[in-house]
């Protein structure tokens, strides 16, 4: 496959349906978004793998996302990888890419760089946030961290609070080019039963880790069955499909899904963008008192605040902000 088929497919989630099983499903490739998100700050190799994999499952999840809707997703843990935080802009219309943004909080000191990246995020929290504009209320939902991989917290996550069998087969790595330096890519396959009115739950508590919600405690047996089935197709898949240039997503499908007459829909490109500025950054501030906003202040006489997620730097003039503020600004 020619370079320019293979960019043609990058930064893009491809939606698609399994007729035959009631499963629906995203394909993702991510190249560009994860370079532009990468190159803000200068992670060590693991942290810079877990923002890689946080942004790829913010791609499949996000996907779903209406026009001008928000999707956040965050680990919050009390190890060293204190924080993954990361942001999904639906289009702001039809035919429009959406913007990904990703950042990590981290402890340098007491990181092991030696030990499985999940591990260093110790216990803590998974927590999926969904802003849809405007006058409405945000939904958030919480699941504490289970499994051994920010995907498998993603699937107890929707087992536990959506009651939405989920699977993701994730990869991702560094890749290089003849004659270009190295560069991240990821590539993935989400699943997800249709969802239902009326969820079957067996039990009291789950089958998952302490009791929280599996996959199939939710489905009865014709679904289970179809659910199983489409799982043991996805295992076949090889890394190599998931991230390299070789197969197009379209081909992946019928390769991994033909006897389960699986339905393409259109492709929703994705691109790196941050929705900081300066008036967003007045605003967060016009809370604060000028005794508070001195407090703020450095010794050369201005307020600087940084983006956590784009690096952009913000410098201000102390009157200028706060609810005390004696001066526009202009």
């Amino acid at each position: 496959m020619s370079l320019g088929t293979k960019i043609a497919w990058d930064d893009t989630v491809l939606p698609f349906q399994l007729d035959a099983s009631d499963i629906r499903g995203r394909v993702a490739r991510l190249d560009g978004v994860l370079e532009q998100v990468l190159k803000q700050h200068n992670y060590p190799a693991m942290i810079e793998g877990l923002v890689a994999e946080m942004a790829l499952l913010t791609a499949l999840i996000g996907q779903t996302m209406k026009l001008r809707w928000k999707l956040s997703l965050q680990v919050r843990g009390d190890g060293p990888a204190r924080l993954i935080a990361t942001d999904y802009y639906g289009p702001t219309e039809d035919g429009a890419p959406a913007r990904i943004r990703a950042y990590a909080s981290y402890d340098a000191e007491t990181l092991d760089q030696t030990a499985d990246p999940f591990s260093q995020i110790g216990k803590g929290y998974f927590a999926i946030l969904i802003d849809q504009g405007q006058d409405m209320a945000p939904y958030q939902g919480i699941t504490p961290i289970a499994g051994g991989s920010l995907s498998a917290c993603a699937e107890t996550y929707f087992a536990q609070s959506e009651q939405l069998p989920t699977r993701f087969q994730l990869t991702h790595g560094l890749s290089q080019l003849p004659g270009e330096g190295t560069h991240w890519r990821a590539g993935g396959v989400m699943l997800q039963h249709m969802p239902k009115a009326s969820p079957h739950v067996t039990g009291e508590g789950g089958s998952g880790e302490d009791g929280l919600l599996d996959a199939t405690d939710i489905l009865d047996a014709e679904e289970g069955e179809n659910w199983i089935r489409a799982n043991v197709l996805l295992d076949t898949v090889d890394e190599i499909e998931l991230i390299g240039p070789s197969v197009a997503p379209t081909d992946l499908l019928v390769r991994l899904f033909h006897e389960e007459q699986p339905r393409v829909y259109d492709a929703q490109p994705v691109k790196f963008g941050c929705s900081c500025s300066e008036d967003a950054v007045r605003q967060s501030l016009s809370i604060y008192s000028a005794k508070d906003i001195g407090t703020m202040t450095t010794k050369e006489g201005t307020v600087t605040a940084d983006c956590q997620f784009c690096g952009a730097h913000y410098i201000f003039k102390p009157e200028t902000l706060g609810f005390e503020a004696t001066d526009t600004g202009a």
